[in-house]
């Protein structure tokens, strides 16, 4: 997945942690969302946002219509994390993402990864850590994120 944008100013620093809290269950509900947009939003906005309320509010549009949904990662989800100490990086990595077939005319432009401490989260509760580009014209086939270091801290 290719990224547009540098890391939210609210998990810059911290993204790391938050995947490391779901990969040990600190807390036991701690999880990652991986949230299809069928609108994004200008980089120089979304950056500046705290949540993932205030990205709908800045006039991100999440599509959840013909077959997309939010994608729950758990702790065995995510590949171990251990840093990289030959490239002075840290690279954090989860499955690929799939969703069955999504529909014709339900299309997408991005994917937002969220970070939230607490069972059902609510929007606000949605921690935003990166938005990567990933243009889909749904024709019912299904569709796999391929997921190669989502978020790499150098």
């Amino acid at each position: 997945m290719a990224t547009f944008t540098a890391p939210f100013n609210i998990a810059k620093g911290r993204a790391v942690e938050f995947v490391n809290r779901v990969k040990t269950g600190d807390p036991a509900a701690s999880r990652l969302y991986a949230i299809p947009l069928s609108t994004s939003v200008a980089q120089a906005t979304a950056i500046d946002v705290d949540d993932f309320a205030a990205l709908l509010t800045a006039g991100a549009v999440e599509q959840t219509a013909g077959g997309w949904s939010r994608i729950t990662l758990a702790a065995a989800d995510i590949t171990a994390l251990t840093p990289d100490d030959t490239n002075d990086r840290f690279d954090a990595d989860f499955i690929d993402l799939v969703w069955a077939g999504p529909t014709t005319g339900n299309n997408i432009v991005s994917i937002v990864i969220c970070y939230a401490s607490v069972a059902t989260p609510t929007n606000a509760q949605l921690i935003p850590i990166s938005h990567h580009d990933f243009p889909i014209t749904a024709d019912g086939s299904q569709v796999t994120a391929t997921v190669a270091v989502f978020y790499r801290a150098s």
